[in-house]
């Protein structure tokens, strides 16, 4: 086996499926490899959109996604992807071209620092420097990448260690000239040059063994410490419960985990990833009213989250309340506000172990229900209210409220842009556990295409609905591309309101000017027609409900479809600029 194929057998037997790429000269033998080895190689438009995938499949199976890109380039254009995988905690495997070894600061084509330029984005991150090196670096990888916070690795993988001995000896001159006219300069060129092979190719084939990597052991679970939050909910007489990326990294416990939840009985917040673990409905589960929640608490369990934006840097939180923190990180647990009790540990599996000890009466906390229920309640009557507001085009709260009725209950939604997905995270409900994908944290625009690709890739027979803002659907919309030959039948809405509206809004209102904040109505639907996608016009909201069935039909029928809805713009989201 050459070292692209070595590589490949090892990410087989680490339960990789799928990769993402973009091809590339420095890293071909990968991805002829990888078809080698039955895993499905899904090639795409831009490298983002590959890391992207990749994130994606680790949110959804907890097992590391894997992006290969070429050398220079192909890595730079990762960077943003990478580092959202990062500030997401998903565990990635980004496998990076390079420049053959000998010729390395030697100004050969597309050669940068590249593990410098990635250090500060990723866990770890290796250049592989010979081939007894390839199973043990790919090994350590997965076990990096999953370990205690998970997040990206970036291997480099130089040109010469992945392909097969022979060639690469020709390439550097497989045998030494006898000719008594060559000079000794050039002997000793030729003998550096045959000597560093050899190091190359240290190990013979035959003797790189490549097994299954052992199970990444989970954090361990104090009892003491789940009878302590037992004693804390006990006591209280206003408890929530706020929970955010990390109870989900545990995929073979989140259904489990959802069940718990569901009979647990305390009042629960949903963040990030682990939306859709209460279901759309469950007396526990409130979608509005945080923010007083946390104010008027006097016990706040917040799991798997940092304090930071999103719960106001700890502003937000009574300063009387009995604060909980479960985190896997250290860090996080002091961020902004160092909570009461804090408890170093993966926090789905704390709660699972917090389920299994039983039950809490609800009637004991029935007034504080009784008061989440009217801040729910009005914020419901909020959405109501503005979604009967008139504006030019569709109301984007009344399309968002078509989409959720007409959505199923195997669905899976994704999230890419700004005012319009904020605006769907109130509406729209998923259906179940990891059946809602956003960018996470970092406020990525761009992730959308990729993570509809890994979504409809580990379902394919789910519903894969990607929510596009019109200023975030051009970083992808090239991927219809990729959705056609891959057969990838998903369906896209695009919230079409020509401009940043996110942005646009509040610089407007305090620097009266809309500079750099205005787009066009684009014919976003012809342009996947380009692609060979179907493309579908929305301006009537009459039309809404004909134009869904419209779209479901059409990819039930094989073909990935676009709706460009023209939309109008309301003051729902005014002041939502994050300082």
């Amino acid at each position: 086996m050459n070292g692209g194929e070595i590589i490949a057998e090892t990410l087989k037997k680490n339960g990789v499926n799928f990769i993402f790429t973009l091809c590339g000269g420095h890293i071909s033998p990968i991805l002829v490899g990888a078809k080698k080895k039955n895993i499905k190689v899904i090639d795409v438009r831009h490298e983002p959109t590959a890391v992207f995938a990749a994130d994606a499949i680790a949110r959804l199976t907890g097992i590391p996604g894997v992006a290969v890109v070429t050398a220079g380039p192909g890595v730079t254009n990762s960077i943003t992807a990478l580092k959202n995988a990062q500030l997401a905690q998903s565990p990635v495997i980004l496998l990076g071209g390079a420049a053959a070894t000998v010729l390395k600061g030697r100004g050969a084509l597309q050669d940068i620092e590249q593990l410098d330029l990635l250090k500060t984005v990723v866990k770890w991150s290796i250049s592989i420097e010979q081939n007894c090196d390839i199973v043990p670096i790919i090994e350590e990888a997965f076990k990096v990448a999953m370990s205690g916070i998970p997040g990206p690795v970036f291997i480099e993988c130089p040109i010469d260690i992945l392909y097969d001995e022979e060639l690469v000896k020709e390439w550097y001159g497989r045998k030494s000239p006898t000719s008594k006219s060559f000079s000794i300069k050039k002997k000793i060129v030729n003998w550096y040059l045959k000597r560093h092979v050899d190091k190359l190719f240290a190990c013979a084939p035959e003797e790189i063994i490549i097994e299954e990597n052992g199970d990444i052991v989970p954090f361990t679970i104090d009892p003491h410490n789940v009878e302590k939050v037992r004693e804390e909910i006990k006591k209280a007489q206003k408890p929530v419960l706020i929970l955010g990326k990390q109870v989900t990294f545990r995929k073979q416990i989140v259904n489990d985990l959802s069940e718990g939840l569901k009979k647990l009985g305390i009042p629960t917040f949903l963040a990030s990833m682990s939306r859709g673990l209460l279901g759309e409905t469950h007396p526990n589960y409130f979608r509005h009213g945080r923010s007083n929640a946390l104010r008027n608490a006097d016990l706040i369990i917040i799991a798997g989250m940092p304090i930071d934006f999103r719960l106001g840097y700890g502003r937000k939180i009574n300063k009387n309340a009995t604060h909980i923190g479960i985190n896997r990180s250290k860090e996080e647990l002091e961020k902004n506000r160092k909570a009461d009790i804090r408890i170093q540990s993966d926090p789905g599996t704390f709660l699972l172990k917090l389920t299994e000890k039983g039950t809490f009466d609800k009637e004991n906390w029935r007034k504080w229900f009784e008061t989440l229920q009217q801040w729910e309640e009005r914020g419901n009557a909020r959405l109501y209210e503005f979604s009967k507001v008139e504006t030019d085009y569709i109301n984007p709260l009344y399309l968002l409220q078509k989409i959720d009725t007409h959505k199923n209950k195997n669905s899976i939604i994704i999230g890419d842009g700004g005012d319009f997905v904020a605006t769907a995270s109130y509406i729209i409900k998923p259906p179940g556990p990891l059946t809602w994908l956003d960018a996470g944290p970092y406020g990525t625009l761009g992730a959308g295409a990729g993570f509809a690709i890994a979504a409809k890739l580990m379902s394919p027979n789910s519903e894969v609905i990607l929510l596009y803002g019109d200023g975030s659907a051009a970083y992808s919309i090239a991927e219809f591309d990729t959705f056609v030959r891959h057969k990838l039948p998903i369906i896209a809405v695009i919230g079409n309101d020509a401009g940043w509206t996110q942005i646009k809004r509040d610089q407007v209102k305090y620097l009266k000017d809309p500079i750099a904040t205005t787009l066009e109505f684009n014919d976003y639907h012809i342009v996947v027609e380009g692609y060979g996608a179907k493309g579908l016009f929305l301006e009537n909201p009459q039309k809404i409900g004909e134009a869904l069935k419209q779209a479901r039909e059409i990819a039930q029928s094989g073909s990935p479809v676009l709706i460009n809805a023209k939309i109008g713009i309301t003051k729902f989201r005014e002041g939502s600029i994050s300082m």
